[in-house]
């Protein structure tokens, strides 16, 4: 079996959906971390801003499957009926790092090249995950920074 670039599991640990080169191929991912911060007015200041912890965590994935190579025209649809199960996903990255559980946000794709009986050569994609928001994750890596 070829090596993934990204594994996404259920909570049971079973492979739903594998990235590698020899199916759908992300050539772009990107990360987006947000961090919370409240505006606290002050009399005769200016504004002070007090840290309330990490917020959303984004990761978009855009790549390219040529179902005649590999994989098969039905990648994309498969990554759908994951996506509309509504469960969080467990990310695994091919070196073995867990990323942590995420959600798939939204699938764009599109589908040029065809062949004469209307089958795409080529089919661009676009996963849009976002952090699940784990109950039992640290609050913060300052263990002082929530103490009164």
């Amino acid at each position: 079996m070829p090596q993934p670039m990204l594994i996404l599991t259920n909570p049971q640990q079973q492979v739903r959906f594998r990235f590698s080169r020899e199916t759908a191929a992300y050539q772009s991912s990107q990360q987006t971390h947000h961090y919370r911060w409240s505006q606290q007015e002050r009399i005769s200041n200016t504004p002070a801003y007090q840290y309330i912890g990490p917020g959303q965590q984004g990761l978009t994935l855009k790549g390219v499957i040529y179902p005649h190579y590999l994989g098969g025209l039905e990648q994309v649809e498969q990554l759908r009926n994951e996506a509309g199960r509504g469960k969080p996903f467990l990310l695994v990255e091919g070196t073995g790092s867990v990323l942590g559980h995420f959600v798939i946000e939204s699938i764009e794709s599109e589908q040029t090249y065809f062949l004469e009986d209307g089958r795409p050569q080529k089919i661009t994609f676009q996963l849009s995950l976002s952090r699940y928001g784990d109950d039992d994750a640290p609050l913060s890596n300052n263990p002082g920074a929530n103490a009164g």
